[in-house]
């Protein structure tokens, strides 16, 4: 069990300790908590709207959050607020707008230079492509056969910085100087954002289906902020969204008809037995995402072999 709320100035000591720190990601990023409005309480008080200061228990909040968040009840979670500045290259970045319920300035290299930094691959960091995912990557190559990308990767990336400094010597316009950099070129930005939505966020980009680069940034907010900041609400979140798993009509479907007709031999079911429980609709199919995603969760679970 998470530990009890801390006092207010136990509180205030620690988000003193977290505001503009700079957590490092990758080579060169970092996310640091600029400020915070709210805390665990701040949840429970909007959804009681008031509540008597001298009935209040901490094992009376836990468990009001964590109903909130087992049902869904996202309001509450709204009222507290979190605004962070990061640092974070601009092709991974492109992923993170597209969450579009924050408030965000960003580093403008129409008004300013750009940072002179751009996000490198070690020898030994190359992915290959995932040949069942169309967006995910594999496994990684080894040192030599990755050398020659990180070679060319630091000769194409010099070269281009190179360009923009001269465009920009030569009296070239910053907005059209910049066209030509890397989308490894770092950008800076505020992001405000309150946390149910930062939650959703985090659930989305801390799975292990999200890009690399950015389940790191989602993995530091989450665990080097969010959790110390909001302790009973990062219990609940992770219980009830991060680590549960969803069963739909047709996943049911399938564990019924695994149970009731078992041949008699129990669970855990086979492969060959997961096969003739399928739903109808995957029936035929050499190709079905929807019923490997079933299999994995009854596999998790322990009711089919892997």
């Amino acid at each position: 069990m998470t530990a009890p709320a801390t006092p207010a100035a136990d509180r205030a000591a620690l988000l003193e300790s977290l505001r503009w720190r700079k957590f490092p990601v990758l080579d060169d990023g970092f996310v640091a908590l600029v400020d915070c409005m709210g805390d665990d309480g701040s949840v429970v008080q909007a959804a009681r709207v008031s509540y008597g200061e001298g009935t209040r228990r901490v094992s009376d909040d836990r468990q009001l959050i964590r109903y909130l968040m087992r049902h869904a009840h996202t309001t509450p979670f709204e009222m507290a607020e979190l605004k962070f500045v990061v640092r974070v290259p601009m092709d991974c970045w492109r992923q993170w707008i597209r969450h579009r319920t924050a408030s965000v300035n960003e580093y403008s290299t129409r008004y300013s230079l750009a940072i002179d930094s751009m996000q490198t691959t070690a020898e030994d960091q190359w992915r290959t492509q995932a040949a069942s995912n169309r967006q995910g990557s594999a496994g990684l190559l080894d040192a030599a056969a990755g050398g020659p990308f990180t070679a060319t990767e630091a000769e194409l990336q010099g070269l281009a910085r190179r360009v923009y400094e001269e465009r920009l010597g030569a009296g070239i316009a910053r907005e059209q100087a910049r066209k030509d950099l890397p989308l490894s070129t770092y950008t800076e930005a505020y992001w405000k954002i309150d946390l149910h939505n930062l939650l959703h966020f985090l659930a989305l980009r801390m799975d292990a289906h999200a890009q690399l680069e950015i389940r790191r940034y989602s993995e530091t907010i989450g665990h080097e902020i969010v959790k110390p900041l909001f302790p009973l609400v990062w219990e609940a979140f992770l219980d009830y969204r991060m680590e549960a798993l969803r069963l739909t009509r047709l996943d049911r479907g399938v564990i019924a008809r695994l149970v009731a007709h078992g041949g008699g031999r129990g669970l855990p079911a086979t492969r060959a037995d997961f096969l003739a429980a399928q739903d109808s609709s995957w029936t035929g199919l050499e190709r079905c995402r929807e019923r490997d995603e079933c299999l994995d969760k009854l596999v998790s679970l322990g009711l089919v072999t892997p």
